[in-house]
């Protein structure tokens, strides 16, 4: 079932801060714990991947960013994505830039020093002891200037009481070269086996880590195409109509109410309504329906779409982050920030993680000094250092956050919107998709094909179902109010209006009869008899017509029939569907012999008729106890009790505002077929996220027994140093490349095509 909290968390304000100095998953522990404690934060997460924090609730932004540097760490609020996101690419390639030439200074050091071990370096006592002094002070330099970052962090985190990948970095290569130092000043009073130097060692380290990072960086930057292209699709100028004169302006600078003019080929800088010209817009970027789609005076169109050979003047309704497109890019920037529950799984052995690391280094360097062969000191060093600079949890970090953003974004580039990383896990555990049939199966644009008077005019009875249904966006009451328009009909005076969810209106005359306009169940529940309309239902019926029934003073006087087709596509996606193992049931408030002809012709073998919501919300919820996993697609208000249920709604895009809100995607397209890729990129998702958690763990298990001595017996030696650094590098590039092959993904529908 959707979490009560995460869908109250939604809806409280939202807050973005960049995060400084991150370099691991306990430092993103440690973050998030300070932000949680900040009073009026609801929820908080924090993304190590994207270095940032999204924070929902009521707290004020300065307490935020206190309670981050308290944490020592830096933030900087984030008020405008495309500027945050520029900014934070240009951020990520200067230290890239740093990285790289951090690791070339290192390794220019570092190489020459291996190659020539035991062959060109002298022996550190005599004259010797000035190289090896020379060598030292060049190594401290590669320590305190490229690696400076590393010994920052773990002072801070001292003086904290915390530990990070900053701590075991530092406490390796400071450790090594510290016994290093005492070797070359003291090598005359040392005995020979304890003389080793491991200055290259340090150098080596602080250069293969700072190249992964680097290597790292470059492809963390890959993973957040989807939202640049999102924030690709917003102008930055608009072409104002002020005074009559046109002039062009800054986007931040359109107003609701203001007038822009669009020329053939420009992309559409806000949401609005035609007021002049003819046009096609493309919408495909925002819809995924491939067709342009006509425009005129009266309607509607969107922020990111591009206008085709016509020109057009439009007034802005809805501008900046208000636009369709604004709120899809929030929703897909809030989504990537987002955890799925299996990452918390990372988390809490992160949190324990490093301490965890510090004391098995301590052991084995006890256990080398106590029981190990001779050189004993030199074992117990190699074997600590070892083990602290292995171990380092950065892989475990990128592991779920690297394959959400990715995930979430090729969900976007379908035609989902995915609200939280909970949803998109739960996604990929469905059994049972229960499908509204109005809007989801059929098309949703139903017309008026039959019309039988039973009582009356007609002139009556159209005038009256306009009055009724004229304020209510259902698709069946569109349909009438189109039908009595049509028909010439003038609206009646009513009063004392009310909606029934799911089964239609009533209301009463000004002289005080009762109006009931609705399903035959709406009408029996009140009493009304359906003798006199029996003949003629049935009739309709066998042609699967929606049935819409008028009455007046407690007896009807009209029946509507009602087809809504079927979409073009229905039957391929059910069976899309089925194949993917989901078992699709059909709940529809319509008559049985519609909602039958339906499921014949989709290939539906199960479903129910006549439904109220709260009987659909039963309905799912009796599957559950059941042990399904059910998912649930609807557009209406009537669907928002069931798609809340639901352990996933989706929701269709072009539905009600309640419906969007109560679900965990929306498909910008009405078809089923994004349900279908949905679910299938959310199983690639979670897999990936699986790969990236094994290898991750996987890693560190077989790696820190290797490190602290347990081949020795076997090989008779140990790890090196700079193995470790090399080994803990690779582990993050690993977790980054495992994550980007789901760029590669495409749903079954492209693979089949």
């Amino acid at each position: 079932m959707n979490d009560e909290r995460t869908t109250m968390a939604s809806r409280a304000p939202v807050q973005r801060l960049s995060i400084g100095g991150m370099t691991c998953a306990g430092c993103v522990k440690s973050v998030q714990r300070a932000l949680a404690a900040t009073p009026g934060v609801e929820t908080a997460s924090v993304n190590f991947a994207t270095h940032v924090a999204q924070v929902a609730g009521h707290a004020e932004r300065q307490a935020l960013i206190d309670a981050v540097a308290g944490a020592g760490y830096q933030a900087e609020p984030i008020v405008d994505l495309r500027e945050a996101e520029r900014a934070r690419a240009k951020q990520d390639a200067a230290t890239y830039r740093q990285r790289l030439h951090g690791s070339a200074v290192a390794l220019s050091l570092a190489v020459p020093l291996m190659l020539g071990m035991g062959v060109f370096h002298p022996h550190p006592v005599g004259a010797g002891r000035l190289y090896w002094l020379a060598v030292g002070l060049l190594t401290l330099y590669v320590l305190a200037f490229p690696g400076r970052h590393f010994f920052v962090g773990a002072w801070h985190n001292l003086q904290r009481r915390q530990a990070n990948m900053d701590t075991l970095v530092a406490l390796g290569t400071g450790t090594a070269w510290v016994y290093s130092m005492v070797v070359v000043l003291f090598a005359p009073w040392l005995p020979a086996a304890a003389q080793g130097l491991y200055f290259e060692a340090s150098a080596m380290v602080v250069g293969l880590i700072l190249l992964g990072n680097a290597l790292e960086l470059r492809a963390r930057g890959r993973t957040s195409s989807a939202l640049k292209r999102l924030l690709a699709l917003q102008s930055r100028t608009a072409r104002v109509l002020r005074d009559g004169i046109e002039q062009e302006v800054d986007i931040d600078a359109v107003r609701e109410g203001d007038h822009l003019r669009v020329r053939p080929g420009e992309r559409l800088p806000v949401d609005g309504l035609v007021v002049e010209g003819q046009s096609h817009i493309d919408e495909s970027m925002l819809t995924g329906e491939p067709l342009p789609v006509p425009r005129q005076p009266g309607n509607e169109v969107s922020a990111g779409t591009v206008n085709g050979a016509g020109g057009l003047v439009y007034r802005a309704t809805r501008v900046g982050s208000d636009t369709r497109l604004g709120r899809i890019t929030e929703q897909v920037a809030s989504a990537q920030n987002a955890r799925p529950p299996i990452g918390e799984l990372a988390d809490k052995v992160s949190a324990v993680f490093v301490p965890a690391v510090m004391i098995v280094a301590v052991l084995a360097a006890l256990a080398w000094f106590n029981l190990g062969p001779e050189p004993r000191v030199i074992h117990m060093l190699v074997a600590a250092t070892t083990v602290l600079i292995i171990a380092c949890p950065c892989a475990l970090g990128l592991a779920t956050p690297i394959s959400t953003m990715i995930g979430v974004g090729k969900a976007a580039e379908q035609g989902v919107l995915v609200r939280s990383g909970a949803a998109l896990q739960r996604a990929s555990h469905l059994t049972t998709l229960v499908v509204d049939k109005t809007g989801t199966l059929t098309e949703g644009k139903p017309r008026v094909t039959d019309t039988d008077i039973l009582a009356g005019d007609a002139a009556t009875a159209l005038g009256l179902a306009l009055t009724l249904e004229r304020g209510s966006e259902h698709p069946l009451a569109a349909a009438l109010v189109n039908h009595a328009e049509a028909g010439g009909a003038t609206p009646a005076a009513i009063r004392d209006f009310e909606s029934v969810t799911g089964q239609g209106v009533r209301a009463y005359t000004v002289d005080g009869e009762r109006l009931l306009l609705g399903s035959a169940r709406l009408l029996e529940q009140a009493g009304v008899d359906l003798a006199p309309a029996a003949s003629q239902a049935q009739a309709l019926e066998a042609q699967a017509r929606t049935l819409v029934y008028l009455a007046r003073a407690d007896a009807p006087i009209a029946l509507f029939g009602v087809s809504d087709p079927l979409r073009s596509d229905a039957l391929d996606a059910v069976a899309r569907l089925q194949a993917d193992g989901m078992k699709v049931v059909m709940l529809t408030g319509d008559n049985h012999h519609t909602a039958a002809a339906i499921a014949r012709q989709t290939g539906i073998t199960e479903f129910e008729s006549g439904m109220a919501p709260e009987e659909k919300h039963a309905f799912i919820e009796r599957l559950q106890q059941e042990g399904e996993v059910v998912g649930m697609v609807g557009d209406g208000i009537n669907d928002a009790p069931a798609l809340a249920r639901a352990d996933v709604g989706f929701a269709i895009g072009q539905g009600t505002d309640i419906a969007i809100e109560s679900a965990g995607m929306t498909l910008m397209r009405g078809s089923l077929h994004g349900v279908a890729s949905a679910i299938e990129i959310s199983r690639a998702t979670l897999a990936n996220i699986k790969q990236n958690l094994v290898g991750a763990f996987g890693y560190n298990v077989l790696c820190i027994p290797i490190a602290a001595g347990a081949l020795y017996p076997l090989t008779g030696t140990l790890l090196s140093p700079m193995i470790a650094g090399v080994a803990m590098s690779l582990s993050s590039i690993t977790v980054v490349g495992n994550a980007n092959r789901l760029r590669r993904w495409t749903p079954a529908k492209e693979k089949n095509a």
